[in-house]
Formats: C-alpha cells, structure tokens, sequence
C-alpha cells in the first residue's frame, strides 16, 4: 500500500515539474512576442516618419527652388525693362510683378551710387512659391555695360534714304569689343560685312539672330557695284577669336531723344565758366571769306609745368568745303534712316578779340555728380552748343606739337567734333605693340557729339588761305612747303560717342583723294571706344584712299574712370562682387 502510494507520489512530482518547464518555456516566449511587435511596430512608424519627412522635405525643397527661380525671373525681367529704357537715370525707380502657377515674384529698380564716375544700380527681386510658402530674395548691383565698338548699323550713307554695307578688311585689327544693332533688313541677311581676313580680337556682339529657321544667314562683302556673297555665318566664325554672341540688345545711340537726355544732364552739371556757344559775330561776310562757314571753339591740349592745361578758342570761323561722296550725316532728330551731305572742314580762322581766348587748367573744369545723395568720382566737363575743333599747328614748339591730355575730361558738343591732329593722353603707356595706356593711367578722355566726330582732310586747306579783317588763319597738321599733312599713324586716344551719324574721315573718295601723309593710305590708330549711329568711312581699298583701321580697347573705360555719364549700351550686367541672394524664411 505504502508502496503504491509512493509510486503515486513519485509520478505526481514528475508531472509537477514537467508542467512547470513547459510552463516557463510559454511565459519566456510571450514576452519575446511582445518585444518584437513592439520593435516592428518602430521600426514601420520610424519609416513612416522618415518617408514623411522626406516628402516634406522634397517639397520645401521644391518649393525653395521656385522661389529662387521666381526671384530670377524678377531680376531677368528688371533687367529687360532697363535695357528698353533710352535713358535709365531718368526711368528709375521702376518696378514690376510676375505671378505664375503657385508663384510669384516682385521686384524694384533704384540708383545705387558710382562705381568711380560710373553709375551702378541696384536690382532687388523676391519671389515667393508653395504652401507655406517660400521666399528667396536676389539683391544685385548692375551697371550698365561699357561698349568697345557699338555701330547702330554696319553701314555707311551713301544717298539721302540709302545706304551701303561697309567691310572689315584685310590688314585691319580689331582689338575692341565690337557690337552691331540689328538692321531690320529685308531680306535677312547677316549685318556684318567681310572683305578678305581682318583680325577680331575680342568678343563680338549681334543684335541679329544667327539663323533664319534653321539656316545661317548669308554673308557679303560690300562693293560700289552691290553685294557679294561670301558665304554664312559658319564662314566667317574663325575670324572671331574670342567668339561671336547673337541676340544681344541694341545699343540706344540710336534714340535721338536718348542722345538728348544725356546732353543735356551734362550741360546742367557742367560748370557755367565752361559752357560755349560759338557765334560769327563780326566775320566778313563777304568773298575774300568763304561764304560757307560756320562757328566753332577751338580745343588745344597740353601739359606745362606738370599741369594738364586746355586751350579754349571761342568764337572760331570755319570754312567749309564740298563734301566727298560719302560725307554724310543723319537729319537732326529723325530716325536714322534720313541723311544728307554736310559741308566739310576746310580750314578755320580766330577772332583777334583777345577775349575769346584763355587757358585753362583741366582740374579748373572739374565737377561732381550727385545724385540721390551719391557723389562721384571728379572729373572734368566742357559743354559746347556748337561745332569743336580738337588739334593745332603741329609745327610749333609750344604747346606740345601733339594734343596731350593731363587729366580726366569729357567734351560734348551739339555739332561736329573735328579732329585735327594726334590726340593722346598723359601718364604711361604699355611697351608693347598696341602701346596703350596703362592701367593704371590716370589720364583719359571723352568726346560726344551730336552731329559726327571726324578727322579732317588736311589736303583740303589751303597752303595760303586769305588774310580776313579781324581774324587771323590757324594751322593745323604738319605744314609744309608743299601744304599740311596729318601724322602718320593719326592716334587718338579717346571715348568716342556720335549721335547724328559715325566716326572716320572726311573726303575720303573725293575728287584727288585725301591728302595722306605718305602719299598711300595712312594708319589711323584708336584706342579707347567708338559708340556710333552707322557707320562713317574711314578707307577705301580702289581707289586707295583714306586709312587702314588699327582699333584697341582701352579696359580703364570699363572701371568708371570717364566722367559724365555717356554709355548707350542696352546691356546691363552685375558689377564686381553685386551678386547676393538669400532666403527669408
């Protein structure tokens, strides 16, 4: 009995303890279960979090993009509206709005100061995309780009409503930036003109579109007898050694009412001791005088004493001769498509009124620009409400034979400027060949015309012109016994600006031909800038007449060194280190 029951025992604490394993084996697992639902369950949310996050991130990201492409869109469309402007300093403040989509974009326009003598504006666009939304701001410095070479035509005037393509030819260098306007021609064909393999050394602009559909444009070289074809674009793109750019904006010389503008802020800002209007009060009317004449003020440059001094003629007679086949300039005030002959230099007398002459330190002539409450850099302005002749008898021994200017000036004049000798500035010059200014050169010059800048044919003048009552013949050039001659290279070292046609030289073609000084085309050296309504002759290759062009840059220009404010360029561009932007969120 005992035994059966501790046979019973026995089994019953077997069973007890096996129970109690399995029992602990099923409280172990439940708790593993749990804390792998609950590992799982992070694991999903984290997910879910970060697929979230990311799409909110891509969205605000999204979204910042748009905003910054909203508020250069702004700054794009600022800078279209300033370059459609004739004159900028009289369009600002101006502002404008774009909205599109789920953006939208706002921006102003107002003057920022000088950079020098140059004026700088400030381009401040914001754009605003997405929900929440985002705003990214584009804060830009702009100026107004300085032009090397900008022709509102490749083409010269050769009739009172027609005109003739110009070539760049073989042996010229073209080392300036060169633009070209669109001509608007029709049929369309390229607007640059080529004869042979002349040297482009910087960059050049076209207003023009390269292709028509999607073809190049057709190329010529001009001759009396009509057009050749040279080929297409793709022909001429070696030439271009620094590269060759389409659909560029138009240069505004080419608005008279701009021209005007800029005239006339400078005539306000120039000093009253040095505004001029010649007048012939008390010339001869009668022959010996040539009834052709006209007034002008006589410039005379030179350095004495280590001082950068001027000349100042008023009240000068200029005798005017028959113009050459391609003396031309634009009729006053008109789109510049209407022409007519003018009656060139021939030679010119001074009034014996003491008076009318006196010398002047550059400095004297010196202002400041003001506006908005900045100030500019000083420089030097002389206005004349007429005709200016620039040069002298190159024969004397005081002044300095050639024109050399000492300091910073700028001269306007609403006629013609006649340049009658070498124009140089003072200070250091490169070594090299092209012997330009050098950078650091503090010297320069501007000329700004209304009607045309022209170099004058000596061989026009002649050797003994008659004795007037009151008035005494003044010399120019290299005279000799057998007449007066310009130098050969001719230099002028200048900025050059031509509302009422080009830049070149008169009589070129004429009857005889120019007088050069080597008896075959001379040089005629540039180097500064050309800004010109269309173009004026300078050469011709049959017969041969005239100059060969050797054109260069002066890269002070770009800085602001050139007082007055008298670019015309429709292209606007950030200025050293202008460029900001920023988000405002």
């Amino acid at each position: 009995m005992n035994t059966k029951l501790d046979t019973c025992r026995s089994a019953l604490r077997v069973h007890n303890t096996q129970y109690a394993i399995r029992s602990t084996k099923n409280g172990f697992v439940l708790p593993l279960v749990i804390i792998a639902m609950v590992i799982l369950m992070a694991l999903i949310i984290g997910a879910t979090m970060t697929s979230y996050g990311s799409r909110i991130q891509a969205v605000q990201t999204k979204s910042q993009t748009e905003a910054m492409l909203a508020a250069e869109a702004g700054y794009e469309q600022a800078i279209f509206w300033m370059s459609q402007q004739g004159d900028i300093l009289g369009a600002i403040p101006g502002n404008g709005s774009i909205t599109f989509g789920t953006g939208s974009c706002s921006y102003t326009i107002n003057f920022h100061g000088f950079i020098g003598a140059r004026p700088v504006f400030r381009v401040t666009s914001t754009g605003i995309c997405g929900r929440p939304s985002f705003t990214r701001i584009v804060d830009v410095d702009v100026v107004q780009e300085t032009s090397g070479w900008a022709m509102g035509s490749c083409r010269i005037p050769n009739g009172s409503s027609s005109t003739m393509g110009v070539n760049f030819v073989d042996g010229e260098i073209i080392d300036i930036p060169l633009h070209i306007n669109k001509a608007g021609d029709s049929p369309d064909v390229g607007d640059i003109f080529i004869s042979g393999s002349p040297i482009f050394r910087q960059k050049v602009e076209m207003s023009e579109s390269r292709k028509i559909g999607s073809s190049d444009k057709s190329i010529y070289t001009s001759t009396t007898g009509g057009l050749t074809l040279l080929g297409n674009y793709s022909t001429i793109v070696p030439l271009f050694r620094n590269g060759i750019d389409f659909d560029q904006p138009n240069v505004r010389i080419t608005d008279a009412t701009a021209v005007q503008s800029k005239v006339n802020r400078f005539r306000d800002s120039t000093a009253a001791a040095y505004k001029f209007t010649p007048n012939l009060t008390g010339c001869p009317t009668t022959p010996p005088f040539d009834s052709y004449k006209c007034p002008a003020t006589q410039l005379e440059f030179f350095v004495q004493g280590g001082v950068g001094k001027v000349r100042i003629t008023n009240n000068c007679a200029v005798v005017l001769n028959a113009p050459a086949p391609y003396d031309y300039n634009i009729v006053t005030g008109s789109n510049p498509t209407m022409f007519h002959q003018y009656n060139i230099y021939g030679y010119h007398y001074k009034s014996n009124n003491a008076a009318y002459q006196k010398t002047y330190s550059i400095t004297d002539t010196y202002v400041t620009q003001t506006i908005g409450g900045y100030t500019s850099d000083p420089g030097g302005q002389i206005y004349v409400n007429g005709n200016v002749i620039i040069g002298g008898d190159s024969n004397a021994t005081f002044p300095d034979p050639n024109q050399v200017v000492q300091g910073k000036i700028t001269v306007v004049a609403t006629g013609n400027i006649w340049i009658a000798d070498s124009i140089r500035v003072d200070g250091a010059h490169t070594t090299d060949a092209n012997n330009k200014p050098t950078d650091t050169n503090p010297n320069v010059l501007g000329l700004i015309a209304q009607g045309v800048i022209k170099v004058v044919d000596p061989g026009r003048s002649p050797t003994s012109p008659s004795s007037v009552s009151g008035y005494t013949y003044q010399p120019i050039g290299n005279s000799g016994a057998s007449g007066r001659y310009l130098p050969d290279p001719t230099i002028v070292e200048a900025a050059m600006t031509i509302g009422g046609g080009g830049w070149g030289a008169e009589y070129v073609g004429g009857s005889g031909g120019r007088k050069e000084f080597s008896g075959s085309k001379d040089n005629l050296r540039v180097c500064g800038s050309i800004t010109e309504v269309i173009r004026g002759i300078v050469g011709q290759s049959s017969p041969d007449d005239g100059y060969i062009k050797n054109y260069y840059i002066d890269t002070r220009l770009m800085s602001g060194i050139l007082p007055g404010d008298i670019w015309f360029s429709g292209k606007y561009i950030p200025a050293p280190a202008g460029w900001h932007d920023h988000s405002a969120n």
